[in-house]
């Protein structure tokens, strides 16, 4: 397996609920059709009200925490590549556009090590 990892902010001016509405019903289903590479898509959205942040921390900068996974890197990088298309680019920052402040925006490859408890 193959993960990405991405910090995503909300645009200025939506609620929590617009943002997940708009992310859930609109680009998850624009991004699925675009890149079938994805073998599974996590949205992983932040209760800030439950967040603990360190002292020099006076916010956080990211509403949701999304993970992509691949069956391999090759997959991530086919996936990749479909950006490369300007057309296809385009269409994802425009739908981006609703719902995202796209400056804010990191996306990074990360290796995960999972714990497993009891049998």
């Amino acid at each position: 397996m193959f993960k990405a990892v991405a910090l995503l902010k909300a645009r200025p001016g939506i609620s929590r609920e617009q943002f997940v509405e708009y992310y859930e019903k609109h680009h998850v289903p624009l991004i699925l059709r675009l890149m079938p590479q994805i073998l599974d898509y996590r949205r992983n959205y932040v209760r800030t009200a439950d967040a603990y942040l360190a002292k020099d921390i006076t916010a956080l900068d990211f509403d949701a925490v999304t993970e992509l996974w691949y069956r391999s890197r090759a997959d991530y990088e086919s996936a990749a590549a479909v950006l490369r298309d300007a057309a296809v680019f385009q269409q994802i920052a425009d739908d981006e556009e609703h719902f995202l402040d796209r400056g804010k925006t990191r996306m990074f490859v990360v290796e995960e090590y999972v714990t497993q408890f009891g049998s």
